[in-house]
């Protein structure tokens, strides 16, 4: 099969477009070079993340790959058969666990017998969804499209120390399309989590989310407490409400309030839309809504550049085509 070259600076220019380009070569057993790596970011070229995340994809479908270093700004994946079993990888650092998650996904679920991975990193840190974002909200919504999988979290990593540990399980699965155009409602619920802190902490995060979600109108439900004493030192919280998700981590001298306070303005701002789901989930759905047979439709609040550089990537490796149409809120539609 003729080669695909990608341009890794298109867009967003991050790592979505690894994340991407790999987990859809793998599936499709299309063979990518993938070049300017992240040429337009401070660091440019692969992280040691990058790499770890790119690897495992590889050991899933046999695949032989070229230029896999740190700073690299070139690779080549040449993708063979997708294999199941179990498989482990481990960041080495507080890399988001999250965002591999988002590359092995669909790849487990071309499998052609169930996988199951742990992976060892970073489950709540900055610049990526939480582990109880991926659980409760991102999971949830690829099972619109026939994925199976269940995660369990053993324990969670913060910055910098990481040692956060996963272990999902998916089975292999008949991807088909989705309509998923109307909110879900429904109370808010959430996790409020802390590792190696007191365990006033989880609870005073709880109760300021709860007190600024109700002043706006909101009903809660529960908002559970995961008070834990794991390597790394940390507290987060992630409220979820259909697909809809906001989060907030703690950190030095910032108090537990402030923190709880700033997760339930993130999803209050997102509820005040009526669309489906989140920007952020938009993102991850558009890798499923070109895998999966049938066409798919999808509502929002606004587009991010990664979901254009997803859809991007999508329209170049899989061939199907996408429609962004702007009403009272965003409709995204692949055929």
């Amino acid at each position: 099969m003729q080669m695909i070259e990608i341009d890794g600076s298109y867009g967003e220019g991050g790592g979505q477009i690894l994340r991407s380009a790999v987990a859809v070569s793998a599936i499709t057993g299309t063979p990518v070079r993938i070049i300017n790596i992240r040429k337009n970011r401070p660091r440019a070229g692969l992280s040691i993340q990058h790499i770890k995340s790119i690897e495992l994809v590889g050991q899933m479908s046999d695949a032989k790959i070229e230029g896999l270093s740190p700073g690299s700004t070139t690779i080549t994946f040449i993708p063979s058969e997708i294999r199941g079993g179990k498989y482990s990888l481990n960041i080495g650092t507080a890399g988001s666990i999250s965002l591999v998650l988002q590359s092995i996904t669909p790849v487990a679920s071309f499998a052609p017998s169930p996988v199951s991975i742990n992976v060892t990193g970073g489950t709540d840190v900055r610049w990526s969804p939480t582990i109880d974002y991926f659980k409760h909200v991102t999971m949830p919504a690829l099972r619109m499209f026939g994925f199976k999988g269940t995660l369990q979290l053993l324990s969670r990593g913060y910055f910098p120390v990481g040692s956060g540990s996963v272990v999902i399980d998916i089975e292999p699965a008949d991807l088909r399309g989705a309509i998923i155009d109307e909110h879900r409602g429904g109370p808010v619920r959430g996790i409020s989590a802390s590792s190696r802190l007191p365990s006033h902490v989880s609870w005073r995060q709880r109760d300021a989310a709860r007190k600024y979600l109700e002043s706006v109108g909101l009903e809660v439900g529960e908002i559970e407490l995961d008070v834990r004493d794991d390597l790394s030192t940390g507290s987060s919280i992630t409220l979820f409400s259909g697909f809809h998700g906001g989060s907030a981590l703690g950190e030095r001298g910032l108090p537990a309030e402030k923190v709880g306070t700033e997760a339930a303005i993130n999803l209050a701002n997102c509820l005040e839309s009526d669309a489906a789901v989140d920007p952020f989930l938009c993102d991850q759905l558009i890798t499923f809504m070109a895998l999966s047979k049938g066409s798919s439709l999808i509502t929002t609040s606004s587009v991010t550049s990664h979901a254009v550089t997803n859809m991007w990537i999508m329209e170049k490796l899989t061939g199907r085509r996408f429609t962004v149409e702007k009403n009272r809120n965003i409709v995204i539609q692949s055929a």
